[in-house]
């Protein structure tokens, strides 16, 4: 059993993450499309074209890390060698220079993609770290409860502090805001990354996975039938998460009309996610955490889709449909990271190599490829349906704004019900196929 101040230090990574990630998912859209003016179209395809240099960095990065070996362990050394650069970059990403439309173009693909470079270098590492502290199944989802409960709160601080903090700081000039307001949040990111390496610990480890080429390990992954369903679901669940978020400024200004409660929505929806992520470990003691999954996905398609019929006066009910939907969805998130420290045990049992890094890397990748696509999405729709960066936005508009939000995402939550269907590792499956690594 891991103590609860070990399960704390390691969430407090995914707090630190978090701050970022979540500021990249709300608010980085509405920043280059309001703040900076580049067009919503172009936006959206450098969402999807930096994440597709991911197909190649990330399984190098999980490659790098199986190999490495250290006094400290595989994974924890990179949560202090990263973090400053990951701070760094955070604030390049939102930082204006007074370039002319096509230099703002290339100025932002250069920085998004260290930012995505500096965040896999740090991501990759720290999630790879909670499939190695333990190999209790229960545990785990315990550890990923925590993980993701602590990695919300740092969701919550960015909801409710960013735009206070960009006006307060910018005094008027939304640019200067978004900087300073990114270095402060980077700051306490880096402080966060620092306790989490002091405070856990690596047990489990990897002794067949040293000589391990790209070309073998990319081979033993595809050889991994539960691999590939975990992967196809965490990039169509990423894709309605990234979606439907990414819209969410943009529902509330342009679609509700209640520009001045956007932080009062969005924080509300972290608080249902940070719940949910709470009590995914108590319900994975009563239902398997496969098909608990499954009835999650359903549950929240069913509720993202209320969203359609929520009328645009009601601002309550709208804020009530977005925080169950969080609340259901983000039950989920947990369950979905055991489930890849589950692959990896799989792997080693089927294959005899244990590629934690690799496994983590790529369904990462799988990840931020749901990122991408679900913000692409969004740029994409909004300049099909004519959107025009700060006004007033015309019916048709309006109306474009909420079916990505209601009902893109929905579709998205049955996709992955579907495709968990025939992904087989069960709690009694995993704790049979540790009990025959055991025996070896």
């Amino acid at each position: 059993m891991l103590t609860r101040r070990e399960k704390v230090a390691y969430g407090l990574g995914d707090t630190a993450s978090n701050i970022i990630f979540q500021t990249v998912m709300l608010f980085l859209a509405f920043f280059y499309t309001d703040i900076f003016g580049i067009p919503a179209a172009v936006v959206g395809t450098m969402f999807l074209v930096v994440r597709l240099v991911d197909a190649i960095t990330d399984p190098l990065m999980g490659l790098i890390t199986d190999k490495t070996r250290s006094r400290h362990g595989q994974f924890r050394p990179y949560l202090i060698w990263m973090a400053l650069p990951f701070a760094f970059f955070s604030v390049l990403a939102f930082t204006t220079p007074g370039f002319d439309v096509q230099g703002k173009i290339i100025y932002a693909y250069a920085t998004y993609c260290l930012l995505m470079l500096a965040y896999t270098a740090i991501n990759i590492p720290y999630s790879a770290l909670g499939g190695v502290i333990t190999a209790d199944p229960l545990e785990r989802v315990s550890v990923q409860s925590y993980r993701f409960v602590f990695g919300m709160l740092g969701g919550l601080l960015v909801t409710t502090t960013t735009l206070p903090l960009v006006k307060w700081l910018g005094d008027g000039d939304s640019a200067i805001g978004y900087q300073l307001t990114i270095g402060i949040l980077s700051l306490l990111g880096v402080i966060l990354f620092v306790l989490c390496f002091f405070g856990t610990k690596e047990r489990l480890t990897a002794e067949h996975t040293a000589a391990m080429g790209l070309s073998k390990g990319l081979k033993v992954l595809w050889q991994n039938p539960q691999w590939r369903r975990l992967s196809v679901a965490a990039a169509l669940v990423l894709t309605g998460i990234a979606l439907k978020n990414t819209l969410a400024i943009y529902y509330v200004k342009y679609y509700l009309l209640r520009e001045e409660m956007v932080t009062v929505f969005i924080s509300i929806g972290m608080v249902g996610n940070i719940l949910g992520c709470a009590i995914a470990q108590f319900v994975t003691r009563y239902i398997d955490k496969v098909s608990a999954y499954i009835g999650i996905q359903i549950i929240a398609a069913f509720i993202s889709a209320a969203a359609f019929w929520v009328p645009a006066e009601n601002f309550i009910l709208a804020t009530v449909v977005y925080f169950f939907w969080g609340f259901f969805l983000q039950m989920g998130t947990p369950m979905l990271w055991a489930k890849m420290a589950d692959v990896v045990d799989f792997g080693y049992w089927k294959f005899g190599i244990r590629a934690t890094g690799m496994v983590y890397s790529s369904i990462i990748f799988f990840i931020k490829l749901g990122l991408a696509l679900g913000g692409a999405i969004a740029g994409w729709w909004l300049a099909f349906y004519d959107y025009v960066p700060a006004q007033p936005q015309s019916e048709y508009t309006q109306h474009g704004i909420l079916i990505a939000f209601a009902l893109l995402p929905a579709l998205a939550s049955l996709l992955v019900a579907f495709v968990m269907r025939g992904y087989t590792l069960t709690q009694s499956k995993i704790q049979e196929i540790n009990q025959l690594l055991a025996q070896r």
